[in-house]
């Protein structure tokens, strides 16, 4: 009984070690895919972030604000489609710098980031403002997009 215990530890440790051995295997570098997204030498790329703020502008009627805000959520999914947004998203928390959301746009043109942030419906009713920063990151973000509907059973 003690060998057979020791034979599936054994076993249980050699399998153990195999998987920890093939995540440690380095990729085999894609020239091909890192050339289509834009890639450096270190697989990164200039991005645009930018930062939606509290705007000026305060809507009480909850049928404008809710037409403002379907605005707002059908431009992202155009901007989306279109490959020029590649993160949006609300923060879950009010902070000090009145940050409401975010976009990273796939842009390291500050200039077209504005202009892309200025076809938003809230942006355009002073619902939220905003500020825009370079920002460097994975060349391979934009691929997450893709299976973001396989995940999703709604979208809102």
């Amino acid at each position: 009984m003690i060998s057979r215990t020791l034979l599936i530890v054994s076993l249980f440790i050699s399998t153990l070690s195999l998987a920890q051995e093939k995540k440690t295997d380095k990729p085999k570098f894609n020239q091909e895919l890192a050339t289509s997204l834009g890639a450096d030498q270190y697989g990164m790329k200039a991005y645009t972030i930018v930062m939606l703020t509290t705007g000026p502008a305060k809507i009480e009627d909850k049928t404008q604000m809710s037409t403002v805000m379907k605005g707002h959520m059908a431009n992202i999914g155009k901007l989306a489609d279109e490959g020029k947004i590649i993160v949006a998203g609300p923060f879950l928390e009010k902070n000090k710098e009145n940050y409401r959301g975010m976009f990273i746009f796939n842009t390291k043109s500050k200039e077209e980031a504005e202009q892309w942030v200025k076809t938003d419906p809230a942006v355009q009713a002073g619902v939220f403002s905003y500020e825009i920063f370079p920002w460097y990151g994975s060349a391979a973000l934009p691929l997450y997009l893709k299976h973001h509907e396989e995940i999703s059973k709604e979208n809102p």
